[in-house]
């Protein structure tokens, strides 16, 4: 272990987090204490209270740096799609199963760990913008749907969102009560798939 440093630290407030990132991957958000990720960060206990009230204010944090890291994922992803508006809504449902799969210590501190993304304004924020990606997807696909029969863009996106958590959390995750023949690409692409077709969005012997 590295050699406790106590307040003089490089990154002290940094450090914490990747060290409960580390410890909420292998034991979950609610199996590990401050004095562990401290021990973790190679600082004494007590520094951890400069930065953070306790282990939920860190959780928070490593949270809002997801949500940072997952709405830059989805906003490249429907980036690269255009200018097919499909495209765009597809390659965000990819991204959300790319995220989960490369990031899981941010991905169950946002999604696993019972933190509110009201907790604070700035994790509101930032949460609500990775929102703001799929929504946006969602309106330009459904302009195509006659206004009388068109569903709100924000209940469409909350559905492929649905969708896509629950492919990962089934089996992206590697669960082992729920193996799937099918690549957690293959399911969420279907799904969405007949999502659509359900929409009038893509031909049906497409």
């Amino acid at each position: 272990m590295p050699k406790k440093r106590g307040y003089h630290h490089g990154n002290l407030r940094q450090a914490l987090v990747d060290g409960a990132l580390a410890l909420i991957e292998e034991k979950g958000p609610t199996g590990f204490t401050l004095s562990e990720a401290a021990k973790q960060a190679g600082v004494t206990p007590a520094a951890v209270y400069r930065h953070f009230a306790g282990r939920e204010d860190l959780i928070a944090e490593a949270a809002r740096q997801g949500f940072e890291i997952f709405a830059d994922l989805m906003e490249y992803a429907y980036g690269t799609g255009q200018p097919s508006a499909l495209a765009s809504f597809e390659a965000t449902g990819r991204a959300y199963l790319a995220f989960a799969r490369k990031y899981p210590g941010h991905y169950i501190s946002m999604f696993e760990s019972g933190i509110s993304v009201n907790r604070s304004p700035d994790l509101a924020l930032v949460a609500n913008r990775a929102m703001g990606v799929l929504e946006r997807a969602a309106a330009e696909l459904s302009e195509h749907i006659p206004p009388e029969k068109r569903p709100p863009s924000r209940m469409v996106s909350e559905h492929i969102w649905a969708m896509s958590h629950g492919v990962v959390e089934l089996f992206a995750r590697g669960n082992p009560g729920t193996k799937s023949p099918f690549p957690p690409e293959d399911l969420l692409e279907s799904g969405i798939g007949i999502y659509l077709r359900g929409l009038g969005l893509i031909n049906p012997d497409a």
